[in-house]
């Protein structure tokens, strides 16, 4: 996967949005994860690991007896991540720089996690072939990833309806699939994954960082918006102002995007 395939903005700035979609989504990734049976002794691996919050959880899950592996291609957000479990002297992590498409891990994993990767991929089938052949036998794949056009609030605002748009169009432009979300189980299947489960979650509140995912991505996404003239710079940062000021007003609904958990076994 080459950065400019990825629409929304990495390295350190994308880091603070990162932070905020990590601590709305927590409750209910590690809800999934108990689900899938993450547990003391384990080797884990999370895919497209950014910032690591998701692989600092499971580091605490596996505990010293265990073992997890970030990886990512944004160094940028590796060498962070590598300096904040220094700081939470987590010693059973570590963050590696990989191509996610390419060949390379075989049998090493008892668990690999993937959050809102296979979205951005164009050919997500390759990359869960690659997660299939990562893992031993008894391994365990926990993917989540989104149906973007699952999105609602109250009132009504026509910025977030526009940002909706704006969004599953330049995913789409680089051959990705914005509502890859129902298609998980089947794209499991497929793969060679067996005793294949779903369930969907969507996180919304009138409070709090949930309100503030829609205007953190669309400022995520506005370089990608304007190279590939979908909007001006000036409407670009209208949608933005005006979805801050709606998660800012009181008593609003703010929401992340439909999520689908999926998850399964390699016999």
């Amino acid at each position: 996967m080459e950065k400019h395939e990825y629409v929304i903005r990495g390295g350190a700035r994308g880091r603070k949005r990162l932070r905020v979609l990590s601590r709305v989504m927590q409750p209910t990734t590690l809800d999934l994860l108990r689900r899938a049976g993450a547990r003391p002794g384990m080797v884990c691996m999370d895919a497209g690991c950014g910032g690591g919050d998701l692989a600092f959880d499971l580091a605490r899950i596996v505990g010293p007896e265990g073992r997890v592996v970030g990886v990512d291609f944004d160094e940028v957000k590796l060498e962070l991540a590598r300096n904040e479990a220094h700081v939470q002297q987590l010693s059973n992590v570590e963050f590696r720089k990989a191509d996610l498409t390419k060949p390379g891990l075989q049998g090493e994993f008892d668990l690999i996690h993937a959050r809102f990767l296979l979205t951005h991929l164009r050919n997500p089938e390759e990359i869960l072939d690659r997660m299939f052949a990562a893992l031993v036998p008894g391994g365990v794949v926990v993917i989540e990833d989104i149906d973007f056009q699952g999105y609602f609030c109250y009132p009504e605002c026509p910025a977030l309806r526009r940002y909706v748009e704006l969004y599953q169009r330049s995913v789409r432009l680089q051959g990705a699939d914005p509502c890859i979300g129902p298609r998980l189980p089947s794209l499991l299947a497929s793969a060679g994954f067996q005793n294949v489960q779903m369930n969907v979650v969507q996180p919304a509140g009138i409070t709090g960082d949930v309100k503030l995912i829609s205007p953190l991505t669309m400022e995520a996404i506005a370089e990608a918006v304007i190279r590939e003239r979908l909007a001006s710079e000036a409407e670009v940062e209208e949608i933005v102002a005006e979805l801050y000021e709606y998660a800012r007003t009181p008593g609003t609904v703010g929401c992340m995007p439909r999520v689908v958990e999926t998850w399964g076994w390699k016999r």
